[in-house]
This record gives structure tokens, sequence and C-alpha cells, in this order.
């Protein structure tokens, strides 16, 4: 009997959320576990070769030190690289709140949990881009 309240107990430490950036998206797992980051069933240092994107997404959780207590597991689509790495940031940062809302505030002043608005303006009619005109002839 103590054996199945476990395992349920197990299952609902399964924290969820979603982060955005540009046209990134991350879906977001974390678990009880010893610190493996997996991103698209691959682990981290292969799917970002650069160190600069593996620490954008470690950021969070060495804010609050959960880096070698819970398991990532993620799965990101759109956008490049960075907006990927920064969606994934976005992402846990929820979670870690969803787990410990008193850590709410120091995601929040570290900036982690606002939503970067920035995204490619739209190209207007009559022009090259979304600004650049056409080059016009003095003579």
């Amino acid at each position: 009997m103590s054996e199945v309240k476990t395992e349920e107990k197990t299952a609902a430490l399964n924290y969820y959320a979603t982060g955005k950036r540009k046209e990134a998206v991350a879906k977001v797992w974390m678990r009880a576990g010893e610190g493996k980051i997996t991103i698209n069933d691959r682990d981290i240092q292969d799917y970002f070769p650069r160190e600069v994107h593996r620490k954008i997404v470690r950021q969070p959780l060495e804010l609050v030190d959960f880096i070698d207590r819970f398991d990532v597991k993620a799965y990101v689509k759109g956008g490049g690289l960075t907006g990927q790495a920064e969606a994934l940031r976005l992402g846990i940062a929820r979670v870690i709140s969803q787990i410990n809302p008193e850590l709410r505030k120091t995601l929040k002043k570290a900036g982690f949990l606002t939503r970067d608005p920035r995204v490619k303006e739209r190209k207007k009619p009559g022009l090259r881009g979304a600004r650049a005109a056409p080059q016009t002839s003095k003579r």
C-alpha cells in the first residue's frame, strides 16, 4: 500500500511551464533529480555547442541553487539558438516559481520571469523592409 502512495507522490512532483522568446517556444518539465538537463531528447552539451547558451539556460537554476537538485527535460522549437536558450530560461524560471513561490521575488528581481516582448517588425507596403524605403532620385 505504501509503495503506491510513493509512486503517486513522485508522479505529482513533475512540474511544467512554457517559455517563449521571439519565434522560439520551450516546453519545460522539472522533477527531483541530480541536475541533468535534456533538450529535445539530447544532452545540453550536444544541443547547445556554445557555452554562452548553456550558461543562459542554467542561470535561474544557479541563482536559486537548484542546479544539482532537479532534472530538467525540455522540448524547444522555432527561432535560433539564442532565442531558444532564452525561452528555456523563462520556462525554467516559471517552473521554479511553481515549485517554491517564495523564490518568485528573487527570480523577478533578476529579470528571469519577464517575457521579452521584442519581435521582428513586419514589412510595410511600399517599402523594401520594415522601414527601409526604395532609393529615390533627386533629378
